[in-house]
């Protein structure tokens, strides 16, 4: 491949460079009073209760993205109060274009390209957690955990409450009623302030984001720039019990002896669970779950597990787990409850105490998947037995931005088990500059059969780490991060499919920002960085240099481009390697969206050991069709071309379609279909067949009252395709499934 040179990233700066924001709204942040209220409000996004004509407007005040506190397009006004059961919000969204205002029918927390409002409470004040909530102008719910220590938004995240929306001549209203049982916050008889933010998001263009504050972009914090709402009184989380039975009824059929004989099944599973939650403290809560059913979970993106080094890495989106997951993070990812294949019951526990966080889970597997790492590659396996698996996170709050953590995980089987143990740090030292870093020690056990299949020693002992530096500014980014991770450095309960390996990394991007009514675009980067990767002896692994550069332009356009020089050592062979990737992405009305992205680069044929050619292209749209209907379509193309012809292609095709009958009932259709053609005869030291296909159908009918009083009936299924020892199969059924769940949430 003929070499790219970094030094067209640079030309971007070139272009681009001079624009500056003036601000012109004022940074600071605002003090309001919220008053209760006697009367009733009833949730039906019609302001005529008088309690909105008499508590304190709320004003949007700043643009403060893509603008940097500059007066918003559109005027937005907010309201508060409250009785002693629930927290009421209100909004009057103007806009000088009704007609053009984006909105449609969706699932929870699935309408973040539309229009929409909300507000975000910071109930202990504390500027470290808040909680989001917020709703499109039709009155779909979103709710959010911000987590400004670790800078991260998890819309993992679901509570129970009611809100209401309705387009008006001028603009749109929107009402919210927060049961305090869905919210934690200190108990106490005084009156309390809370962190409050309102957030507009007005999508046109640009994708203007409005608050009732400017946003100091020079400040490496969010939560610590909001107003203070004061005059919350005599409000208490009450009992908060919540229990959720579910019923599900499971029937599989399966083709043992593929591609020969019939479908066979055992018949039809039926199945009791109990999932529960009791706020021990308004600070702590505790969660079970008795036999818990995940089959409506929409399935997992394909990813093309050909060509790899690693495991492939998927996102948690089971419910039980989901919720507190940020409890349990950390700078290296030692929890990961994917690990937990199939639990017939888990405790978890995540709260406050004090200065403290606490987060402790255990789970009961009746499947012990491992992933076996290495410094050039990892295996996975899966033992038929049982496993144990407990986690604790701890965290201690220093000063007004800062923390210490520890992290305990076990993970006991018949003849196995792996402990990992360690400390940690954030710490703020200034506004822009953070310091964080981990400590772990790993013990364990391998079974016989690990040992004996994947050469691994029976007792494993090591430690690993990481030290990290960043730099964040309204204009520039530095930073630098070092990991020290041993041979036998085991975290079966996380995910680390590397070991054995000492890593340094330096990078350095600058961010501009297009002055409104001056440029055409609104944002550009330019970076780049160097990573260094060796073995614990000293042997080189990667030594990398890539810069990037990315612009951010009208109809919420995103373009970026990242090229590179890459050295690796393979099998104890050198590698040279460049690389160019580019991606984009526009959406040219409210209701389509579409993206593309390719590479071109050198790529080891890690098979062969051998250097080859990949060329990859993927793209896609996201079409909404009316209100109601939403289409998903993916598509992405990859082949590698060594010496002697094409070692393989591969296409990947997903089609994801539903129809939102309302914001409570949807029916959705998933479509997966993978075709992978090899050469067998370039595989010089595998067995390969020359065709395999896969094709994914998952139907499912969902009706939520609230997440946890559902129903949901559906059918997934299997066909596969190809060569099958030298036989050509079309695409034939593997298995099938049909299955019903009912769910209640009874709240005390």
């Amino acid at each position: 491949m003929k070499r790219i040179p970094a030094i067209l990233a640079t030309a971007l700066f070139a272009f681009a460079s001079g624009a500056q924001e003036v601000q012109k709204v004022p940074i600071k942040a605002k003090q309001y009073r919220v008053e209760a209220t006697t009367e009733p409000v009833k949730i039906d996004a019609v302001l005529d209760e008088a309690v909105w004509k008499s508590a304190q407007p709320m004003e949007f005040d700043a643009e403060t993205s893509p603008g940097d506190n500059i007066a918003p397009p559109a005027r937005t006004v907010g309201w508060m109060t409250y009785d002693q059961k629930n927290l009421y919000v209100a909004f009057h969204a103007f806009d000088p274009d009704p007609r053009q205002i984006r909105a449609h029918l969706s699932d929870r927390d699935t309408a973040f390209s539309d229009d929409f409002v909300g507000v975000v409470l910071d109930t202990f004040n504390d500027d470290r957690r808040a909680f989001e909530f917020f709703v499109n102008p039709l009155g779909v719910q979103m709710d959010l955990i911000q987590d400004d220590t670790n800078r991260n938004e998890d819309d993992s995240w679901d509570t129970i409450w009611h809100t209401a929306g309705r387009i008006t001549a001028d603009g749109y209203i929107v009402e919210m009623a927060i049961p305090f049982t869905s919210i934690r916050f200190p108990r106490t008889d005084a009156e309390q302030t809370w962190g409050v933010d309102m957030v507009r998001i007005y999508p046109r263009s640009a994708r203007h984001r409005l608050g009732l504050q400017g946003q100091d972009r020079n400040r490496n914090c969010y939560l610590c720039q909001s107003s203070r709402v004061t005059g919350f009184r005599g409000i208490t989380p009450g009992r908060d019990i919540e229990l959720d039975p579910t019923l599900t009824a499971q029937h599989t059929s399966a083709r043992p002896d593929f591609p020969q004989g019939g479908l066979s099944s055992d018949g039809t599973d039926v199945d009791l669970g109990l999932t529960a939650r009791w706020g021990i403290t308004p600070n702590l809560t505790l969660n079970a779950a008795l036999n818990p059913d995940f089959s409506q979970i929409e399935a997992d993106a394909v990813q093309l597990d050909i060509n790899t080094q690693f495991a492939l890495f998927f996102n948690e989106k089971r419910p039980f787990f989901l919720e507190g997951s940020d409890f349990f993070s950390a700078p290296m990812q030692a929890v990961y409850t994917r690990t937990v294949a199939d639990p017939s019951f888990g405790l978890k526990t995540t709260g406050r105490l004090g200065k403290s966080t606490v987060g402790v889970f255990i789970a009961e597997d009746e499947v012990t998947n491992l992933i076996i790492p290495g410094p050039e590659g990892s295996s996975v396996t899966s033992l038929a037995q049982n496993n144990r698996s407990t986690a604790f996170r701890y965290r201690y709050n220093v000063g007004a931005t800062s923390s210490i953590g520890a992290l305990l995980t076990t993970r006991d089987g018949d003849g196995y088990n792996n402990r990992v143990f360690g400390v940690d740090g954030n710490f703020r030292i200034t506004a822009k500059d953070t310091i964080t870093g981990q400590i772990l020690g790993t013990r364990g056990s391998y079974p016989l059969s690990v040992q004996t299949d994947f050469e691994q020693p029976r007792d494993t002992n090591d430690v690993g780490g990481r030290i990290q530096y960043r730099h964040n500014s309204k204009h520039w980014y530095w930073g630098g991060r070092y990991d020290h991770v041993g041979d036998e450095f085991r975290a079966d309960s996380g995910f680390i499919p590397q070991v054995g390996y000492r890593y340094g990394n330096a990078g350095l991007e600058y961010q501009g920002y297009g002055e409104k009514g001056k440029h055409w675009y609104s944002r550009f980067w330019i970076g780049g960085d160097f990573d260094h990767m060796t073995k614990q002896d000293g042997e080189l692994l990667e030594r990398e240099l890539e810069s990037w550069a990315a612009l951010q332009g009208p109809m919420q356009s995103f373009f970026q481009i990242v090229v590179g020089d890459r050295n690796r050592r393979f099998n104890d062979v050198d590698f040279d390697e460049q690389f160019f990737h580019w991606n984009a992405e526009v959406r040219p009305t409210g209701s389509f969206f579409v993206f593309a992205g390719g590479t071109f680069a050198d790529q080891i044929d890690f098979a062969n050991t051998r250097l080859g050619e990949r060329f990859r292209v993927n793209g896609g749209i996201r079409w909404n069709i009316g209100i109601r209907t939403k289409i998903d379509l993916d598509h992405s193309y990859e082949d590698l071309d060594v010496e002697g012809g094409r070692l393989f292609s591969a296409e990947v095709t997903q089609l994801r379609a539903v129809y939102q009958f309302n914001i409570r009932m949807f029916a959705r259709a998933i479509l997966q279909y993978t075709d992978i053609t090899r050469d067998p005869a370039l595989y010089l030291h595998d067995t390969v067949e020359a065709r395999s296909k896969r094709l994914f159908p998952q139907l499912l009918f969902s009706y939520k009252l609230n997440p946890q009083t559902v129903f949901f009936a559906g059918y997934s299924g299997t066909r596969l395709g190809g060569t099958f020892e030298g036989v050509d199969v079309s695409l034939a059924e593997a298995d099938r499934t049909f299955f019903v769940k009912l769910g209640y949430a009874w709240l005390f």
